[in-house]
């Protein structure tokens, strides 16, 4: 591995031609949590958290919580109140009876209001009130392609959690991702870790080409390409969909691969396994005012 980066990310730098750019921005990467990265953690609602489960599936998964259940509780360490829902697909790793040692795990804490988001990497354990992250790497991102949200009252305590899983999207479900404007995806690579990212554009730019696959253009970024860096190594993958207004969550697991014409790039997946959650998500938000970075997206 050359500093913050892996063979995976290195290979798909070079391609794209970005190498010195990378080199540049991977500077920010560390294992510290500073002062105001600390600060932003504590007034977060929401955390995406990504790992793979007992079956090496990788998932997406939401955890929620009033401002200060994500913590920092030393110079690379975190925690999070509450942890892993019952019933997650993570729950089998990340909830009670875990593996005692950790589990590599990718984090993203995205606020929608203020248009920033921070990434945290390492290793999480189940502790007596939820999750312990011990961090080996943190850094923020710009907020391109990230759309904002108010955040509304949340939704009362007694609304049922429903969970139905498949193996292939309904039609319902397929409407909720082509109508998406945000989602998260979570990836791996062998001895390197996990990773939780974010990918937004205008609704549409998630196109649904059957029940079980779906494919979206990679805009480009920062230059890190850490996730398309883990598809390298790794093909598994896990996409967390959410519907701001009802709470409702979509999780899928597959496999994922870019494909490159030139500069563009497409990322195609293919669901192996498809969760909703109905009433998972407590928090409620408003429509979103679209980032003027969005691509327009082609009818």
């Amino acid at each position: 591995m050359t500093g913050p980066y892996h063979h995976g990310s290195l290979a798909v730098q070079t391609r794209v031609g970005v190498r010195d750019l990378a080199d540049h921005v991977g500077r920010s990467i560390g294992p510290g949590i500073r002062p105001v990265a600390a600060a932003f953690l504590e007034l977060q609602p929401m955390l995406v958290i990504g790992a793979a489960d007992r079956d090496g599936r990788v998932f997406g998964s939401l955890l929620t919580g009033p401002p200060g259940f994500v913590r920092a509780t030393g110079p690379t360490s975190v925690s999070v109140t509450g942890g892993v829902p019952e019933g997650d697909p993570l729950a089998g790793v990340l909830g009670p009876g875990g593996p005692p040692a950790g589990t590599p795990v990718g984090t993203i804490a995205l606020d929608p209001r203020t248009r920033r988001r921070m990434r945290l990497g390492g290793t999480a354990r189940p502790t007596p009130r939820g999750l312990a992250v011990e961090a080996d790497r943190v850094f923020s991102n710009c907020p391109k392609y990230l759309q904002r949200r108010e955040l509304y009252a949340p939704a009362p305590a007694t609304t049922p959690v429903t969970v139905t899983s498949g193996a292939r999207m309904t039609p319902a479900q397929a409407d909720l991702v082509r109508e998406a404007d945000t989602f998260f995806i979570a990836t791996v690579a062998p001895g390197q870790g996990a990773d939780a990212s974010h990918r937004g554009g205008n609704p549409g730019f998630v196109t649904v080409t059957s029940p079980t696959t779906l494919s979206w253009p990679d805009y480009p970024g920062n230059a890190m390409f850490l996730t398309l860096g883990n598809l390298e190594a790794d093909a598994r993958a896990g996409l967390l969909f959410l519907d701001w207004t009802t709470g409702t969550t979509l999780q899928l697991t597959g496999t994922a691969r870019a494909r490159y014409a030139g500069r563009d790039r497409t990322v195609h997946f293919t669901a192996d396994a498809v969760v909703e959650t109905r009433g998972a998500n407590p928090l409620r938000w408003s429509p979103p005012e679209y980032s003027p970075a969005n691509p327009a997206v082609p009818h």
